[in-house]
C-alpha cells in the first residue's frame, strides 16, 4: 500500500479519474493496525484495488476539509470529491464487499 504526503494525496485527489479509497491513521493506533492487517489482506486478494495510505498527522488541510472525526478511517474518493466514510472495521469480508466496486472502474 502507497503512503502519500498530503500534497501528493490533494493531487492524486484532484487528477485522479477513477474512484479509489484512502486509509487514513495514526502510527500509535492499535485499531489502525489492525485495519491496516485486514487491508492487506484484501489487497492480496484484490491486487489492482486503488487503495493509498496517509498519517492523518500530517494532513491538516485535508483532515479539515474532509471533516474526519477519528481513525481509522478510509475514505471512497471519485472525482475529485470524497464521497463515502468508513468509520468501523467490522470484518475482512465487510471491507472486501465496500471496496470491490474500486477494482470494477
Amino acid at each position: 500500500m502507497e503512503e502519500l504526503t498530503q500534497q501528493a494525496l490533494q493531487k492524486r485527489v484532484t487528477n485522479e479519474d477513477k474512484a479509489f479509497a484512502v486509509f487514513l491513521y495514526t502510527p500509535f493506533c492499535g485499531t489502525c493496525q489492525l485495519t491496516e492487517r485486514m487491508l492487506n489482506i484484501i489487497l492480496t486478494m484484490m491486487p489492482s484495488l486503488k487503495l493509498v495510505k496517509s498519517n492523518i498527522n500530517f494532513l491538516p488541510n485535508i483532515s479539515h476539509d474532509w471533516q474526519i472525526t477519528s481513525v481509522p478511517c478510509i475514505v471512497i474518493v471519485e472525482r475529485g470529491k470524497e464521497k463515502q466514510y468508513l468509520y468501523r472495521m467490522q470484518s475482512v469480508d465487510e471491507l472486501y464487499r465496500h471496496l470491490l466496486p474500486l477494482t470494477q472502474n
